[in-house]
């Protein structure tokens, strides 16, 4: 199982996935979940993902498109 981003408002499940934080978009306010799989629950790559969240939200808007429900985080 890898860490995900979901959607707050999507019907999306965090089954599974221990919630590490939450993100907002900047730009359109929407909030997001940062969940890791129980075993990998790391504060620091949570930390490290939400600045790449960031960054990939961002660039969705530049390019006028929609965040998906699940976002799928690096390592």
């Amino acid at each position: 199982m890898k860490a995900m981003a979901i959607k707050k408002t999507s019907r999306e499940k965090t089954a599974g996935l221990h919630e590490m934080g939450t993100l907002r978009c900047d730009v359109c306010g929407e909030d997001f979940f940062i969940g890791h799989p129980p075993a990998q629950a790391d504060k620091l790559v949570a930390e490290k993902q939400a600045k790449w969240l960031e960054k990939v939200l961002a660039e969705e808007h530049e390019r006028d498109k929609r965040h998906a429900d699940r976002i799928e985080l690096p390592e």
